[in-house]
């Protein structure tokens, strides 16, 4: 089965966010990454860890109170709880803002990289001519993901790409730009790039329940 990814191992990029220098005819488009605060709440569920957190400690201190303690021992002995919690959340969100500063999202005249990874980087080529499709989501927080659907005979893996990977995709995993803060303009983009560049691809809109008023751009329209 062939495959369009090209993962590969680098300490130094001739050009950021790229393996390697651009190819003569080939253009660079855009470059970005995802906003690190969005892709904490979307990604690492940092707000819905918060509040099981939040329930655990409250637990705690109504399972003192009803085992007879006073308010002041029972807001004492919920205090390690809380404090680990909170070092559980810092480092969550710690980490979300490491992946967020090593990704960068390039748009070229005819490919889209994504390049990830903290403490190993890798790099996953993405040609025009393997794009079946393009979905934009867009947040409440402004921010917005682009999700790729690749042609049949085309995979990459899920775990090796996540959090870049469009969720709950497992058997047909569909790379993804996540929490991009320009998602619209960066899917207008995309679309005009494939068109010109003879893809099949096409962004559309997912009005989802959480997205913005819905546009829809088709490959080749202006934004």
């Amino acid at each position: 089965m062939r495959t369009p990814a090209t993962f590969a191992e680098h300490d130094s990029e001739p050009v950021r966010g790229l393996p390697g220098p651009l190819p003569p005819g080939e253009t660079l488009l855009w470059q970005g990454s995802p906003r690190w605060w969005s892709l904490a709440l979307d990604a690492y569920r940092v707000r819905a860890l918060a509040v099981y957190f939040a329930v655990i400690v409250l637990a705690r201190g109504g399972w003192l109170l009803a085992d007879g303690a006073t308010p002041a021992a029972a807001l004492a002995g919920c205090t390690g709880p809380a404090a680990f919690s909170l070092v559980c959340l810092a480092l969550l969100v710690g980490i979300a803002a490491l992946s967020a500063r090593g990704t960068v999202y390039t748009v070229t005249s005819r490919r889209l990289v994504i390049r990830q990874g903290i403490a190993l980087s890798s790099t996953l080529n993405l040609p025009f001519s393997v794009l079946r499709s393009a979905d934009l989501r867009e947040r409440r927080d402004g921010t917005g993901d682009i999700s790729l659907e690749l042609l049949a005979d085309h995979r990459v893996s899920y775990l090796w790409l996540w959090p870049h990977v469009r969720p709950w995709r497992w058997t047909r995993p569909q790379p993804m730009l996540r929490n991009l803060p320009d998602a619209e303009t960066v899917g207008s983009l995309l679309a005009r790039a494939c068109a010109a560049a003879g893809g099949r691809s096409a962004v559309r809109v997912d009005a989802a329940p959480d997205a913005r008023v819905p546009t829809t751009t088709p490959a080749g329209a202006a934004p």
